[in-house]
């Protein structure tokens, strides 16, 4: 699938809705491709007339052997790893990474672009992610201005915690949000996803959670909570 740029980013597109009806806007995980997550689209039944918007990160990730990806800021996971086997994740969650600003304007830009030119509406509008893309959708979603129908963190964690607690105070109660994580994740370790939803639930926000026995990945039960989430905040 071609992408197109929509503001900033260059974004992918399933899916044929009406301007102002109900859409759906995700961001791949660290390392992956720009058409990592497409298939969601096809595979999560939310309802009908759901366009689905596809962004991809703008940075680009040389992993040798002529292996490729995308970033939507750079981690150092030799860094990560040896936090998570210290049992030291958590300090990692207490910082703003390099990157974050530039990668939430740019996102935030291709948002725009959508209302002005695509009919896009936010009280029709779920936003999130995977991983780093849930991260990057997650940062936006406490800061907007707006509300946006809804926020799917699948497989993320908590950054910034400080910003992040202070946001969630202020704007939490206009927040509904889908956590998932994996209880074997082995990059993002599960105790990061209960911090996310309890952070998003102390501000406020109506958090659906769902804890599987997968890892670092999309399973079906998360699969179908996206589903099931997505219909009932965009009304399909």
């Amino acid at each position: 699938m071609t992408p197109t740029r929509i503001g900033p980013l260059a974004v992918r597109t399933v899916g044929r809705g009406e301007p102002g009806g109900p859409a759906i806007l995700l961001c791949h995980g660290f390392g992956a491709g720009g058409d990592d997550l497409v298939s969601l689209g096809r595979m999560a039944d939310a309802g009908p007339g759901v366009r689905w918007f596809f962004a991809e990160a703008p940075l680009g990730i040389e992993f040798g052997g002529g292996m490729t990806g995308r970033a939507w800021w750079m981690i150092d996971m030799e860094r990560l790893m040896e936090a998570r086997m210290r049992g030291d994740a958590a300090t990692l969650a207490e910082e703003t990474p390099t990157g974050l600003t530039e990668a939430r304007a740019a996102l935030e830009g291709t948002i725009a672009a959508l209302e002005a030119e695509h009919g896009v509406t936010r009280d029709k509008l779920v936003i999130g992610g995977f991983s780093q893309g849930a991260m990057l959708a997650t940062e936006i979603a406490l800061h907007a201005d707006r509300p946006f129908a809804g926020l799917v963190a699948l497989s993320g964690t908590v950054i910034s915690r400080g910003r992040w607690e202070a946001a969630a105070k202020a704007r939490g109660r206009d927040i509904h949000a889908l956590v998932t994580h994996g209880r074997g994740d082995p990059i993002l370790p599960f105790e990061g996803g209960e911090a996310l939803r309890d952070l998003l639930q102390a501000g406020g926000a109506s958090v659906t959670w769902i804890a599987h026995r997968g890892g670092h990945e999309i399973p079906p039960p998360a699969l179908d909570g996206l589903a099931t989430f997505a219909r009932a905040r965009l009304g399909t």
